[in-house]
């Protein structure tokens, strides 16, 4: 699953995570990411010297057999991290499916953490990418889900998610224990409090505050690319 920052990907995560048949990895591309840019993200130098930066063998891994066993493997995706220059070609091997959120609401989360934000770190530009890619392979939209829809509509847009992928929706996706988790990312400690508290999706609430006006064009420039998602989104009935 593809998604952008400030998404609803690690409660996601804890959806298919909490499923008896399902094996999750949290973000398996972010050390490469980090090692390539040198961006100073929260716990960055632990992220790098603890998960594997090299993006070959991570994708030897994803493609490789499920671990523990388990028959679904659900990769969270930050859509941002795959860089120019990495061979996309493993991407045939996995099914798709895509997380995408307002992009207002998502920057007014994302300008609190990093300030200096372009349209390539919202992810909308390579989430395009990898869905016309699967069209043109499959003949086929990828599954497509709203954050919000899926915060006002969480069963009925689980089930038809799983309906989309193939695979039975289950009851454990809509409630989980509270607390970390071993596939967290070691920045779990820097990003997860809210998502450690949580017990299952929250309630959908608005965010109403006003976008800082060196944000505008950047909004625009988002809104358009994300219109082109959310108008192949799975609507809400």
């Amino acid at each position: 699953m593809w998604s952008g920052p400030r998404n609803i990907s690690t409660a996601m995560m804890r959806a298919w995570g909490n499923r008896p048949d399902t094996f999750v990895c949290d973000e398996p591309l972010y050390a490469h990411y980090l090692a390539i840019t040198g961006l100073p993200h929260p716990g960055r130098d632990e992220v790098v010297t603890h998960h594997e930066t090299d993006w070959r063998k991570v994708v030897a891994w994803l493609t490789g057999p499920i671990p523990q066993g388990k028959t679904i493997f659900f990769q969270k995706h930050m859509a941002h991290h795959l860089l120019p220059g990495m061979d996309d070609a493993w991407l045939d091997q996995l099914t798709h499916a895509f997380l995408i959120r307002d992009p207002r609401e998502m920057l007014l989360s994302l300008i609190k953490v990093t300030p200096h934000v372009t349209l390539a770190d919202t992810g909308l530009v390579q989430q395009i990418g990898i869905m016309r890619r699967q069209e043109q392979r499959t003949g086929q939209t990828p599954p497509i889900l709203d954050a919000r829809d899926v915060l006002e509509h969480p069963r009925e847009m689980l089930s038809a998610l799983c309906d989309r992928l193939g695979v039975a929706f289950v009851e454990e996706m809509l409630a989980w224990p509270a607390g970390p988790r071993p596939t967290d990312g070691i920045w779990a400690k820097h990003w997860y409090a809210a998502v450690e508290k949580s017990t299952g999706f929250e309630t959908y609430r608005p965010r109403t505050e006003a976008l800082p006006v060196q944000y505008r064009a950047l909004l625009e420039e988002a809104t358009s690319v994300y219109r082109l998602l959310h108008e192949r989104r799975i609507p809400p009935c």
